[in-house]
């Protein structure tokens, strides 16, 4: 099932937002350390009658996506994240090295992509 979803980026709320119908369905959290040449990932929620539709996916990528074209790393507490990167690896540059976060990225082949 496709759901129709914008993703904004609040910056005084410090999230990336994934908006179903004007609501606000998911969301990554984020912080920028001082310094702002890294951003820091805690964790993604998605509401749970929106589960399962792919709506944290297409989130992560447009967090990171949004991080590769500022020229931002990453420091990554969140699984969820962590998982996507293993899975797509062109992803893995973007975690910084110094500072990498509590969640590392598996070092496993990519899963099998279903969609």
């Amino acid at each position: 099932m496709s759901t129709v979803m914008d993703v904004q980026k609040n910056g005084d709320s410090g999230s990336y937002e994934a908006v179903v119908d004007g609501q606000v369905v998911g969301m990554i959290v984020y912080h920028v350390p001082g310094g702002g040449q890294r951003v820091t990932f805690s964790h993604t929620i998605v509401e749970p009658e929106y589960r399962g539709r792919g709506i944290a996916t297409r989130l992560v990528k447009h967090a990171l996506d949004d991080l590769r074209a500022q020229d931002l790393k990453l420091t990554n507490y969140c699984p969820f994240v962590a998982d996507y990167i293993a899975d797509h690896p062109e992803y893995k540059v973007l975690v910084d090295g110094r500072f990498p976060g509590r969640a590392a990225v598996p070092d496993r082949a990519p899963r099998e992509r279903t969609n």
